[in-house]
């Protein structure tokens, strides 16, 4: 059965209302069908009604998940199926919750940030085209169109915004699709990380949510390899991903934790020093816990600094159209008078 991912906001309000009623100790079946009766969205309250009828057959919970092919988020099959036996599986839901209310808050935030360059964007586009329509009309539009390289009219409106917005949205689309491929998508993130502001923004986001995740994985008792390899799948990012295998290795090996990732080059020197002092006292997790949001507390700085920087490009490329197309107007205007001045002599 594939159905699409339940939104984060009703899988953070599901997820809290199932925790409080197994905290409270009612029976998992009765706690899940409660727990998507409260829930709004439509799409929730059946998954929920479909995981309570699977778990009644004697399913586990996170078996029932995996049945709903994408209705559910990879991490949150991986921390139930290791919390269920564990007794952690309330504080486990707990920490998801506020994980994905954290999620939704941010994109919140980042939408009401980038609207208004994008906004201003649209704008700047929609002037030029304006005026690529208004030459067509004109008397003489045929000369004046050299400057806006021969496009006029609603045809010239039209291929200038189908460049413009079709540009961007193979641009977009290329990078929704190498998100879909690993390969793709771990050779893409990690030149993104390389990028002034956006590196720094992607690299706190994945940061927090790796202290995090290691947290509340070693709540669960799992084995170092699954702990670290949940971890890293949960930091989003292909170029953290990547280095998964090549942490656990070094740890088995013999490797501490600090001189393996140390090793990735992905984590700053501030962050490591604070694994070295967490492994000397036997407190990674703790240490880790306090660590998630002082980086997210950060990753929000340079997601603001990102949004305020989008904004700086975006009024760049509204000047540079204005003094690309002035200083063309400004040649052929002297090619003009230099054509009359000749044809009077």
């Amino acid at each position: 059965m594939l159905r699409s991912q339940i939104r984060k906001t009703a899988l953070a309000i599901a997820c809290r209302n199932l925790a409080t009623m197994l905290y409270s100790g009612v029976p998992v079946v009765r706690a899940l069908e409660l727990a998507g009766r409260k829930v709004r969205d439509v799409r929730c309250r059946e998954s929920f009604a479909d995981l309570a009828r699977q778990v009644r057959s004697g399913e586990e919970i996170s078996d029932a998940m995996s049945r709903q092919g994408r209705s559910f988020p990879p991490l949150v099959i991986d921390m139930v199926r290791l919390s269920e036996h564990s007794g952690a599986l309330p504080e486990v839901l707990e920490h998801l919750a506020d994980h994905f209310d954290n999620t939704v808050a941010l994109r919140r935030r980042f939408v009401s940030q980038i609207t208004w360059p994008v906004l201003q964007f649209v704008l700047a586009t929609g002037v030029i085209a304006l005026v690529i329509l208004v030459l067509g009309m004109l008397p003489g539009g045929e000369m004046v169109s050299e400057i806006t390289f021969g496009l006029r009219g609603p045809g010239g409106a039209i291929t200038f915004l189908a460049f413009v917005y079709g540009s961007l949205m193979c641009l977009g689309g290329g990078y929704l699709l190498a998100s879909k491929v690993t390969t793709a998508r771990q050779i893409v993130d990690r030149l993104s990380l390389s990028l002034p502001v956006i590196g720094t923004c992607q690299r706190s986001f994945a940061i927090a949510r790796f202290s995090w995740a290691y947290y509340l994985t070693q709540q669960t008792g799992m084995s170092i390899r699954e702990s670290l390899r949940a971890t890293f799948q949960a930091t989003g990012n292909g170029a953290f991903q990547s280095k998964c295998e090549s942490v656990c290795q070094s740890i088995e090996s013999g490797d501490s934790l600090t001189v393996a990732l140390a090793d990735t080059g992905l984590f700053p020197e501030d962050f490591i020093e604070m694994v070295d002092v967490g492994e000397t006292s036997g407190t990674v997790p703790e240490q880790l816990e306090r660590l998630s949001p002082r980086f997210r507390e950060q990753a929000e700085r340079s997601l603001r600094l990102l949004c305020n920087a989008i904004a700086w490009a975006v009024w760049g490329v509204v000047a540079t159209f204005i003094v690309f197309f002035v200083f063309r107007f400004f040649l052929w205007y002297v090619e003009q008078i230099n054509d009359a001045l000749e044809g009077i002599q």
